[in-house]
């Protein structure tokens, strides 16, 4: 199959076609990881976007068995299906693993996803880098039946933006789900599932917690009357769209139990608690970005994927207060409430995939639930 791609600033490439035969349209955004493309594709903070992967081999390792699990939680996937609108790399390696049920072409087409390959997606991203992320459309298609470039300008110039559109409400569970952690639980917690990765919940598991995931839309009554803390999920989108999640995080922030709020979480948290956010240029994604815990001096490696971030001068006007700070662009990536239970960090404690430099910030969140989740 043949592939074309095109941009919004109208820059124009031409590839293969893998995965599934048909045309998307999204927010073109890279990472820089070398591994971790199943838990990439499948990371809900993903939805509406077209992922361009720096590495220059792709699908080495295959995709791996969900039979691979911890409390019944896929061990290497961040959701139960692929999240992201297409997938741009530039070699397609046969895979070679002893946990691999398939291949990523077939994946992809199982999931009906297009995908482009023999692409010099370095080269891709510098343009990206220059000119920040845009809205883009993909075009998977066999040779005798192609699609003409007009077309897919049509397509673009037409398509809904994807500061616009509300994706939490389309990647956020439709019910209650519970999970079990695989001792007696020590307190239970509520999620605010905006798109919540499954490596925060293993994560919440392993540290003893009955995990109960609520829709985005679900009240702060029902999240505060059953649980010992929140977890306010990550997720995709603009957080500004989120009017709703807003007033419900500040009821749920008030009411002094513990909250612990992730990516998406930590944007809602301080939005309704009067601080701004921005849309950064290229946004962060990768597990290679670092930061520093400004209280302490300590720096740590994280796993991040975001593409808004809250403005650090806005925090003044907040009962919140910086907790960790972008080693290189100076972005917030953390605050912490001056009285309130609260912590929030704009990196993903849980790395998945990447370092678990900052997994004791679960540890930290448990001893907050089991000193303040009765209160």
């Amino acid at each position: 199959m043949k592939s074309r791609l095109l941009l919004e600033n109208g820059d124009a490439v031409e590839g293969c076609g893998f995965g599934a035969k048909g045309i998307s349209v999204g927010e073109i955004v890279f990472s820089t990881s070398m591994t971790g493309y199943t838990e990439a594709l499948t990371d809900p903070s993903y939805a509406g976007q077209i992922l361009v992967w720096t590495h220059p081999m792709v699908g080495c390792y295959g995709v791996p068995t969900k039979a691979h699990n911890y409390c019944g939680v896929p061990l290497n996937y961040e959701s139960d299906k692929i999240q992201v609108e297409g997938f741009v790399i530039s070699e397609l390696p046969p895979p070679n693993h002893y946990l691999s049920i398939y291949d990523l072409n077939t994946w992809l087409l199982k999931n009906g996803v297009p995908g482009m390959y023999k692409v010099d997606t370095r080269a891709l991203v510098k343009k990206l880098r220059e000119r920040g992320v845009m809205m883009s459309v993909l075009a998977v298609f066999p040779e005798d039946e192609e699609v003409s470039w007009d077309e897919l300008e049509k397509k673009l110039r037409t398509a809904t933006r994807y500061d616009l559109i509300n994706f939490a409400h389309i990647v956020s569970p439709k019910n209650i789900v519970v999970h079990e952690p695989l001792t007696k639980p020590v307190a239970t917690i509520a999620v605010l599932d905006c798109g919540l990765k499954y490596g925060i919940l293993r994560w919440l598991l392993r540290y003893g917690f009955k995990v109960i995931r609520y829709p985005c839309w679900a009240k702060a009554s029902e999240l505060l009357d059953n649980s010992n803390g929140i977890v306010v999920s990550n997720g995709p989108g603009n957080p500004a769209v989120l009017v709703d999640q807003i007033r419900t995080v500040r009821e749920i922030v008030e009411s002094g139990k513990p909250v612990l709020g992730i990516c998406l979480g930590l944007q809602l948290i301080s939005l309704s608690l009067g601080a701004k956010i921005y849309k950064l240029r290229y946004g962060h994604r990768g597990p290679n970005k670092g930061v520093v815990d400004v209280l302490t001096g300590k720096s740590y490696i994280t796993t991040q994927n975001h593409g808004y971030a809250v403005d650090h001068r806005s925090l003044v006007e907040s009962d919140l207060i910086l907790w960790f700070s972008n080693i290189d662009d100076k972005s917030v990536e953390g605050v912490i409430h001056k009285k309130l239970p609260v912590i929030a960090t704009q990196f993903h404690p849980e790395g998945g995939p990447g370092p678990h430099d900052t997994t004791w910030v679960f540890e930290m969140f448990k001893k907050m639930v089991l000193n303040h989740g009765g209160s």
